[in-house]
């Protein structure tokens, strides 16, 4: 078979970041692990989402109703996206504009595999309310998770750099998933060396962005040693490529909050008769 050049140098890249994993988990003693972790999965990341597509490390999300997620480690936003704030790598970003999020995982145990787990179900949930209406007649949408979206709505992915066995990895994740709606699951589960977790497309049992009505589990090693860095990219791509937003309607965002207090109004009779 001919070499595939996006192969080699992904599994390069995977090289690199199992090595920068390790060393930061041993000298790096101005950042938390989770900190060290979450950089190195943001700067693959960086490089392989659509240039209309941003990763953002340490973000909350906040919907037009007040409610705010806990802090997710990477979330996947539109580029126009207005924090409401960004101060010393805080953030906060509408739920409008959220594509996806990432949970970052040291070692996927089932605790940590239903921690992720529960926190992606309850930030896919998030209302995504406050857009403009669409001028045309035919407004775009999303068919995903056997419903269909006037926006793309919020998919969630679990990425690690080591887990327990795919085999029992897995029964703990189709056990979680048993009670669970297609929305509301995660749509892939990625282990750097080890193997990943996606959901087959029930017409023709191939694989699929995301979990519909009827998907099997599809658990999957790395090709030779080759490590899961291409199907992730593949992932992403298919996933995001094709990512849109529609424009966000800031103002539902303050609510009924005051913007000001009126001091004084001139109207046009008043500077007509000073003329």
């Amino acid at each position: 078979m001919e070499e595939n050049k996006l192969a080699w140098v992904l599994h390069s890249v995977a090289k690199r970041m199992r090595a920068d994993f390790e060393q930061s988990q041993q000298f790096n003693h101005n950042l938390s692990a989770g900190e060290s972790r979450e950089r190195i999965a943001h700067s693959f990341l960086d490089h392989q989402l659509p240039g209309h597509v941003e990763a953002i490390c340490g973000a909350e999300i906040a919907t037009a109703a007040g409610e705010v997620s806990p802090q997710c480690d990477i979330v996947l936003v539109d580029r126009s996206t207005p924090p409401l704030t960004h101060l010393q790598g805080y953030q906060i970003v509408p739920s409008e504009c959220v594509y996806g999020m990432i949970e970052v995982k040291t070692r996927l145990d089932k605790q940590d595999l239903i921690d992720a787990c529960e926190k992606i179900r309850k930030v896919k949930a998030l209302p995504k309310t406050a857009y403009f209406p669409h001028p045309s007649h035919f407004p775009p949408r999303c068919q995903r998770y056997g419903k269909t979206y006037p926006y793309i709505p919020t998919s969630g992915m679990i990425f690690a750099f080591d887990s327990i066995s795919l085999d029992t990895l897995g029964e703990h994740f189709i056990e979680w998933c048993s009670d669970k709606e297609p929305e509301e699951r995660p749509d892939s589960i990625w282990i750097l060396g080890k193997g990943y977790f996606v959901w087959t497309y029930p017409a023709n049992g191939l694989v699929h962005g995301s979990p519909e009505p009827g998907s099997s589990l599809l658990a999957m090693e790395p090709w030779h040693d080759e490590d899961i860095l291409l199907p992730l990219a593949l992932q992403l791509n298919m996933m995001f490529a094709n990512a849109w937003m529609p424009p966000l309607r800031l103002t539902d965002h303050a609510r009924q909050h005051p913007v000001g207090v009126t001091k004084r109004i001139w109207k046009e009779s008043e500077r007509s008769a000073s003329e």
